[in-house]
């Protein structure tokens, strides 16, 4: 069985569905197996994306990846901060 990547889109319209069968009276282990997930999975979206709307997912997908690429701009500003130090001390 191959691994697929859920959008956090998908996430939620699954949560949310799950939540209706939860309330009609499935059980969790019911909810997971009908949508192909193991309990954990289940348990993490609900910790990960639990009161979010679609926007709201959508929205914390689009910051973290501008958090991924500040960080890679401030780790290459600090290599060759450093890199400039060094050819200023003298130690090439």
């Amino acid at each position: 069985m191959s691994r697929r990547r859920h959008t956090p889109e998908q996430i939620i319209r699954r949560l949310a569905e799950g939540q209706k069968l939860l309330a009609g009276g499935m059980t969790v282990e019911e909810v997971c197996r009908q949508f192909s997930i193991a309990e954990s999975t289940w348990a993490r979206w609900l910790n990960q994306y639990g009161g979010m709307k679609a926007d709201d997912a959508k929205r914390l997908k689009e910051l973290e990846g501008e958090n991924a690429r500040l960080k890679k701009l401030l780790a290459e500003a600090e290599l060759e901060k450093a890199i400039l130090k060094e050819v200023a001390e003298g130690n090439f």
